[in-house]
């Protein structure tokens, strides 16, 4: 044959070959083999294809087919109608050049972020264990829930994807997974029998800043937007929008149930601000996935010896707890009484993931039959120089499961405080403190460390609270 024909179909096979290549799809890491969609909703599917090219998507639950055009950059997007819970599934998206997507399943969706104690994995840290994890993890097989971690990166402008992919739940995967995510996930899933999707973007040591965009910022005056002009040659995590830009914008928008979060000790000088700051973290969020007023639950940061600097944890604790009724669809995990002195992530992590996962059986999933919140300070009143507090969310009753209550103050007009005797009566709880004849203020586990001792009889503790609103020190 001819060199010069020989050459003219080379080149015709790698133009052709090149062609095929510039069109093949390419999905970001949220879509991929394994991964959960949100059941029941108008899940949102996008990627990239050629330029202008008609990209078709087809659903084996039902057959369905969508259709849709790609821009001038390749990107393209659009929404698919989930069935109830279910799976495996297989979703097949083509631009002439099909991409299968396998072992998809339908079921409850969440996010989940926060610092190094929604960071910190089953396994534990270097030296800090998380406690009963060896049994947890070797009994983890389970084809009904999928988990997906979105690694640590800063951004000064928003990012599209992120290297990784959804795993399996098996040993293996679940040891280096979330723990609070996981026993969340896993009470979810035992009881609503679904299969359950956990995506865990979370980095230790962060405040509540970086992981807000620029327009979610905006309200927030005292908070400094970083200069995209001059962006430093080491960019820090703890610079405003650069966990937002590369480690939420990336899955913004995927179909969601809701989300959890797990963060606070990084910004605990700031209680006043941060009572502002996590409710505004929701709205952000809310208004970026463009799902409406998805449900947010989040832990209350445990006691903790924080040392001789900085304010007392509780006036964080307390800005968490006012927190919780500031917006709709949002609620806080108590773990009072998990908290330990000389370490700031608390082993017993099956506490904080089941009380989330309460929060959402009850206030989203719409279970009865169990309480989801400790007991909260209704009415204080005085005679002479006893104290009688009153409590919601305490049907049947407070406990302190047979120890005695030592967590209780009581101060004058002095405001002094001192140790008050206290007891639980059919009422609620006496108190009293033979240094203050005249009380006029109670404070209970306002402390940096404490160990919470009073629970409604669910078993959920009461957060530490304070009758007075005198100046934080």
């Amino acid at each position: 044959m001819n060199k010069h024909v020989i050459l003219i179909i080379t080149s015709g096979i790698l133009l052709l070959s090149t062609l095929n290549a510039s069109a093949e799809i390419k999905m970001p890491a949220i879509f991929g083999d394994n991964m959960v969609l949100q059941q029941q909703s108008d899940a949102a599917i996008w990627g990239k294809a050629s330029s202008g090219s008609t990209v078709t998507v087809k659903t084996s639950w039902n057959g369905k087919s969508y259709t849709v055009k790609a821009g001038a950059d390749g990107k393209w997007k659009t929404k698919v109608t989930t069935p109830a819970a279910g799976g495996p599934y297989t979703i097949t998206i083509s631009d002439g050049r099909p991409l299968v997507i396998k072992n998809v399943m339908v079921g409850e969706v969440w996010v989940c972020s926060g610092q190094s104690n929604m960071e910190m994995p089953m396994k534990g840290y270097r030296n800090q264990p998380v406690t009963g994890s060896n049994e947890y993890i070797a009994t983890s097989s389970n084809e009904q829930i999928r988990l997906i971690t979105v690694p640590r990166l800063a951004s000064m402008s928003p990012l599209d994807d992120f290297n990784g992919s959804w795993k399996l739940c098996e040993p293996e995967n679940v040891a280096e997974f979330s723990a609070t995510a996981y026993f969340f996930g896993l009470m979810l899933n035992k009881t609503l029998k679904v299969p359950v999707g956990l995506i865990c973007t979370s980095w230790g040591g962060t405040r509540i800043e970086p992981w807000m965009s620029e327009e979610g910022l905006k309200d927030f005056d005292w908070v400094k937007l970083p200069d995209k002009s001059s962006v430093p040659e080491k960019l820090s995590q703890q610079t405003p929008t650069v966990l937002f830009n590369a480690m939420i914008n990336p899955i913004a928008g995927y179909g969601i149930r809701g989300a959890i979060w797990y963060q606070g000790e990084a910004n605990r000088n700031e209680p006043v601000q941060y009572r502002k700051l996590m409710p505004g973290l929701a709205v952000n969020w809310r208004n970026v996935w463009g799902i409406g007023d998805f449900p947010m639950y989040y832990v209350q940061i445990a006691p903790f010896d924080n040392g001789p600097t900085g304010i007392n944890s509780a006036f964080l604790r307390e800005a968490q707890m006012k927190a919780s009724t500031a917006i709709p669809n949002f609620g806080m995990a108590c773990i009072m009484d998990t908290g330990e002195k000389d370490c700031i992530h608390p082993a017993n992590k099956k506490a904080a993931g089941d009380r989330l996962a309460y929060q959402a059986l009850v206030k989203t999933y719409g279970k009865k039959g169990f309480a989801c919140d400790g007991p909260v300070l209704k009415d204080m009143r005085t005679e002479g120089s006893m104290v009688f507090l009153t409590f919601d969310n305490a049907p049947n009753g407070l406990t302190s499961f047979g120890k005695e209550l030592s967590c209780f103050e009581v101060a004058g007009a002095n405001r002094r405080f001192y140790p008050a005797k206290a007891f639980i009566t059919n009422a609620g709880i006496t108190l009293f403190s033979p240094s203050v004849p005249q009380p006029v203020a109670v404070r209970y586990a306002f402390k940096d460390f404490i160990i919470g001792d009073l629970f409604n009889t669910e078993g959920i503790p009461a957060s530490s609270f304070r009758t007075d609103d005198w100046d934080i020190q």
